[in-house]
């Protein structure tokens, strides 16, 4: 597994879950356990995103400006984030503050996989990009909940 299949397999459960989220309503079980599985998953992607792609990319000329752009999403993810930790979940502006985080989701995954991930792709060499995705995930592992399981 190279570093893009990986960090593929978090960005489908970004969606599924940003996707599931904007349905819901209210004060319910279901919008509560929905926003803890996207934040938590949301939060241990970009930890691992950030230190296994982001950075040693970084290290590099041409790596430099695409990672920029992808850490300043990042930033405004965690913003949209902590509005919604501080918003009551019945308060109508949650839902409102809720798709605009799953609009910026889904342009950022969008941007990564069709731009970013081809202009890494030139510059991370092969055992480069096998052994990114092995720290990835091994980071990612780290502060993924555990106790997901115990949600539902």
């Amino acid at each position: 597994m190279n570093v893009f299949e990986a960090l593929r397999a978090s960005h489908d459960i970004q969606r599924e879950l940003s996707e599931k989220l904007v349905q819901t309503s209210g004060d319910s079980a279901e919008r509560r356990e929905l926003f803890d599985l996207l934040k938590n998953e949301l939060f241990a992607h970009a930890v691992a995103e950030d230190r296994y792609f982001y950075i040693p990319l970084m290290m590099t000329d041409s790596g430099l400006n695409i990672t920029r752009h992808a850490l300043s999403e990042h930033h405004e993810i965690d913003e949209l984030l902590e509005q919604l930790t501080e918003t009551e979940f019945n308060n109508p502006s949650w839902l409102a503050i809720a798709k605009k985080l799953c609009e910026l989701v889904h342009h950022h995954l969008k941007e990564e996989e069709h731009g970013f991930f081809q202009q890494a792709g030139k510059i991370l060499s092969e055992s480069e990009k096998t052994s990114l995705a092995q720290q990835y995930l091994a980071e990612y592992k780290k502060y993924k909940r555990a106790d997901k399981e115990s949600l539902t």
